[in-house]
């Protein structure tokens, strides 16, 4: 935007996520000041008429209403865009706001969307429900299988959606595989990356064409805010995303974008031991005789382990699990954890437990359910920064009650 917010770090390609996460996209005012600044308006305000038709105009690249865009909701954009390896974006208000205008900004009536069905329900609704009211034909597939995506592939199909690692299951999807058919038939991929954090996972490098975030999670990690953003080329954000975003008003408030910088600067350190955690804790649970089943991207039991090794440059800061004796004994089990809380967030610095059948998937059917193997006994754990005996501790005291 305009030079008077620009401190000289525009070029941090080299550096590495620790640093980019500190520095990149730092945008200061006439005062210097060492944090963020920021700036709380809705509009601003022109030097002359000449000047507010030529920023309208786009020969003035300066800001215009906080709608379009803002300095410190730049700032934000800059640096996600540094540390995913993209060319620019968008920051809005939710997940699930990102996840939406990345679809629905690129389809019309009569166009054709290729979706993994492992998806967050809120996702799946958008897929399954609200695209058909407009006209867009969907179609839902076991997203772990290549050939389901070349086999539905349509002459109008415009779209494939994933998310990799899956909400709950922690299934991995192949982006590679997937962008090679989608590049073959000129469709984009969209990459829902929340559960492989953009340190661990780099859709974009794999050849997705858009990258969508729940920055709510991970990236704010603490509980503030909500905030998304939607990662991709300049020129399909120009082509696609822009207008809608400008007219549509899905936009970031500039407080949240402040409160997402602070979180990206500890981003590295709070993901590295959140995952060391997790990978401790799915040890512990896959020896437990309560257990049924563990399902860890880190270990090598997981389904998808090879291509979790190709794909993946760490494993995650969630756990799946299934507790002998359905929803009682998962219940029972949630209801005497006393360190670990029950939410339905995840990616926190606390860690939080959901049983996904009758919270985040509670919408689909029994059927849906169990092709997507989300069962009664199944829970879904975010682990956090405690000392992982604590954690443990905790586990084992609460699943001595079931």
């Amino acid at each position: 935007m305009s030079d008077r917010y620009t401190n000289g770090t525009e070029n941090t390609a080299n550096w590495r996520p620790a640093t980019q996460l500190i520095h990149s996209g730092t945008s200061r005012s006439q005062f210097g000041e060492t944090s963020e600044a920021m700036f709380l308006t809705q509009g601003f305000v022109y030097d002359s008429a000449e000047a507010a038709e030529a920023r309208f105009k786009g020969e003035d690249d300066g800001f215009i209403y906080s709608r379009y865009a803002n300095p410190t909701v730049d700032m934000f954009e800059k640096r996600m865009c540094a540390l995913e390896g993209a060319e620019d974006a968008r920051a809005t208000a939710s997940g699930m706001a990102a996840v939406s205008a990345a679809l629905l900004c690129q389809l019309k009536a009569g166009d054709h969307v290729v979706s993994a069905r492992a998806l967050f329900g809120s996702c799946r609704w958008v897929v399954e429900t609200l695209m058909p009211k407009y006209g867009i034909e969907t179609t839902l597939i076991d997203g772990t299988d290549l050939e389901n995506w070349q086999r539905t592939v349509r002459p109008n199909t415009k779209v494939f959606f994933l998310e990799s690692p899956t909400n709950p299951t922690l299934e991995v999807i192949d982006i590679a595989g997937v962008a090679e058919i989608a590049n073959a038939i000129g469709a984009k991929v969209v990459v829902d990356n929340v559960f492989a954090t953009p340190l661990y996972q780099k859709p974009l490098d794999l050849g997705a064409h858009i990258v969508v975030y729940s920055a709510t999670k991970h990236i704010d990690g603490q509980g503030r805010c909500l905030g998304g953003i939607v990662l991709s080329s300049k020129d399909w954000i120009d082509e696609n995303l822009h207008d809608y975003f400008r007219h549509t008003g899905p936009s970031l408030s500039p407080f949240n974008a402040w409160t997402l910088l602070k979180g990206l600067e500890t981003l590295p350190v709070r993901v590295r031991q959140q995952t060391e955690n997790a990978h401790a804790i799915a040890d512990h649970l896959a020896s437990h005789n309560v257990i049924k089943r563990v399902i860890y991207p880190g270990r090598p039991d997981h389904p998808q382990a090879d291509l979790v090794r190709r794909q993946m440059s760490g494993g995650s800061t969630l756990v799946a699990f299934e507790i002998d004796g359905g929803k009682q004994a998962a219940f029972a089990f949630e209801n005497a954890l006393e360190i670990i809380r029950i939410s339905n967030n995840l990616g926190d610095s606390k860690s939080l437990i959901t049983h996904p059948a009758t919270t985040t998937h509670k919408n689909l059917s029994q059927e849906d359910r169990d092709e997507l193997g989300i069962t009664d006994a199944t829970v879904r754990l975010s682990i956090g920064l405690e000392d992982a005996q604590d954690l443990i501790a905790d586990i084992d005291r609460a699943l001595s009650k079931v």
